[in-house]
This record gives structure tokens, sequence and C-alpha cells, in this order.
């Protein structure tokens, strides 16, 4: 799939009064019900992801009657699944509602039950490729495989994977998380498995590892989750990950140290991250209302603000509903034109050779 693929059709009005599989409430109605739970739980969100910080403000903001609970926000999707297995049971502060994972995470879920249907007023201008057709699990929003370089401590900026394995990037090159549980972690390794040539499935996971266990070998891997504070700390020079973590780092980082975002010439892979309600959500309704904002023109701006393509991206330009000066801080247009789409049935097979594998053939183990 290209990112040529995310336009759909305008969503009519009778739309406008769908959830569930069929959404018995007005929008009133559903805003009453989820201020009479009065809280909402969340998970694996950090502030400076894809600009969550400010979205989970606005929320606040437009409903100040519910609060807002913040479950381990450095969770990756295995994590937050897991969450949900343990928490079935339990109405407490620790059961999340919703969750924000990565592509295959969303049909894992539902196979094994752990989330609701529901479908958002706008749901018609979600590409149907990305979206579970019942509405368990949709797309929220997409970035691509990008590196993020400490220009303090790196001279030489990397274009490439293959770049990586020269000595110059020794004790250099990190993961943002445990490549068995982080979906960013797990797709930093099918793109490099990519830009050796592999196709993407089982042959990005075999190629991804060679790549990662060449790597360690060299001595270039850094085995310590990435994030801005460690790039800051001069723990990591140089990041795989998603070009909008690393451009919110850079910006938060303020030149201090300065940070080099750069695509990969061998290997422009693009990630797409779905919404779901889970399926023992204490705060029912709560979640459906998140899920509302998070696809209203003002979560979707919001989202792009923080430098993710929003899944409504192609519908609302087309609309001329996306401010120009939002448009501007974007990277080039060109630099998504090659982005590849790896299909949910590539990234099952390569996920499942890179968490049964990555002990055996990397032997690294990634540390907080």
């Amino acid at each position: 799939m290209k990112s040529t693929k995310w336009l759909a059709a305008s969503v009519s009005m009778a739309a406008m009064f769908q959830a569930g599989a069929a959404l018995a409430q007005s929008m009133d109605e559903l805003v009453a019900a989820a201020e009479a739970e009065g809280t909402l739980t969340v998970i694996a969100l950090p502030h400076d992801w894809c600009g969550y910080g400010a979205v989970i403000d606005g929320f606040k903001a437009k409903y100040p009657n519910i609060t807002v609970n913040e479950l381990n926000p450095d969770a990756g999707s295995a994590d937050e699944l897991e969450a949900i297995r343990a928490n079935k049971d339990n109405t407490g502060p620790q059961a999340p509602d919703v969750i924000d994972v990565g592509l295959a995470f969303g049909p894992q879920a539902l196979s094994e039950g752990l989330i609701q249907p529901y479908k958002v007023a706008e749901w018609d201008e979600i590409p149907e490729d990305v979206k579970d057709p019942d509405g368990n699990w949709y797309a929220g929003y997409y970035g691509v495989m990008a590196f993020g370089v400490n220009t303090d401590l790196v001279s030489t900026v990397p274009t490439s994977w293959a770049d990586l394995l020269k000595s110059d990037y020794a004790n250099a090159v990190a993961l943002t998380g445990d490549p068995r549980a982080s979906n960013q972690a797990i797709l930093a390794i099918m793109s490099a498995g990519m830009s050796a040539g592999a196709a993407a499935g089982e042959e990005s996971g075999n190629a991804g590892l060679k790549f990662f266990a060449d790597l360690n070998n060299a001595g270039n891997f850094v085995p310590v989750t990435a994030k801005s504070g460690t790039i800051a700390q001069g723990a990591t020079p140089i990041v795989a990950a998603w070009d909008y973590n690393l451009l919110a780092w850079r910006d938060s980082l303020a030149g201090n140290p300065p940070v080099e975002v750069v695509v990969p010439s061998d290997s422009v892979l693009a990630g797409v991250y779905v919404q779901a309600i889970s399926a023992f959500a204490p705060h029912p309704n709560a979640a459906k209302l998140w899920m509302e904002y998070l696809y209203s023109d003002e979560g979707q701006l919001g989202w792009l603000a923080g430098y993710c393509h929003p899944a409504r991206f192609n519908a609302m330009s087309a609309a001329g509903t996306i401010p120009q000066e939002l448009l501007d801080k974007l990277p080039p247009a060109a630099s998504y034109e090659a982005a590849y789409f790896p299909t949910l049935e590539e990234q099952d097979a390569h996920k499942n050779v890179v968490t049964t594998q990555w002990d055996a053939v990397v032997g690294a183990e990634v540390a907080e």
C-alpha cells in the first residue's frame, strides 16, 4: 500500500450518529454518559509521541468533567495487550479503556477478544485497508522509519542502514525498546532487513536480525531503550525511530544537542498505528468519546502538529481544513512518496521471526 491510498470518501451526515456496530446515542448523550463515568484510562501515550501531550490537554479542556488517568507512557504495544489481559476482571485504575498499538497488534487483540467495536462519526474517511470492517480497530496515524543523529557526537551523518555498520559508528546505534515487545523496534528491524533487499515478512525478519547481529558484533549496537533523554545524555548518539518521534525530540531539545533527522535512502518504511477500545473497559462511554475526539478535525490536527500523518489526512487536505502552517512544518512530501506500507500478513510474519529469534540470533538484552 502506498500513501496515496490514504484517501476516502467524505463522511455522510448519517454517520455522525454511529458508534459500536451501530450508535444509538447522540453526541450529547455520549458526552453525558462519559461525564457520568468521570474517568478515562489511557496507556502508552508519551507526551512527546505524536503530539499526545497537547492532544490529551485538548481533550481535558473540552471535557473538564472527565479525569484522564495515564498508565505507563513508555509501554510497548505488547505491553498494552498484556495490560488488558491482566486487568480484565479489574475495574480499578490499572485497567486501560483504550489502546494505541502497531497495526499488527490490532488483529491480534481482536483474535483474543480483547477489544470491542465502535465506529466514530468520521468512519468513512478512514481508508478501508487500514481498518477492521466491524470497527474493532482502525488506523490513527502513520510515519516513516528514520534516524535521529546527535551531531555533537556524530561528525558524519549516516544516510543509509548500510552506513551504520561502519566503524565510524562504534557504540552509537540504538532502538527505542525491546524488539520482542516494541512495535517501533520490530519495524526498525523490518526496515533494516528490507534495506538488504529482503521482502517484507519472514525474509525481512531474518535479514533484519542478521543486520542487528552484525551491528552488535561490530560493537555498534547500544542495548539501551532510546528516547530524547538518552540522546541528550549522549548515551544513544544514533536512534532508529519513527520520524515524528525524532522530530518532536529534536524540537524539545532545542539544539542542546543538535539533532538531524534522516530517512534512510535504502529503505523508506511506513508504520501505521491503530486505536481500539478494550473489551473490558471500565469506562466504555469515556472511551468512545475519546475516539470521537481523536478522529475529529481537532484531534487529527493535534496528531499532525506532532508530525504524524493522521488517518484522515488526505480527506482533510482535499477539504482544505489543514492549516498551511502545519503543512509547512512537515518534511518534504517527497520523503514519503517512496514509502512502503507492509500488509498485516507481512507484519505478522516479520514480527513472529523477530520476537521468537531475537535472543538466539542477536542475543542483546535491551535495557530500559
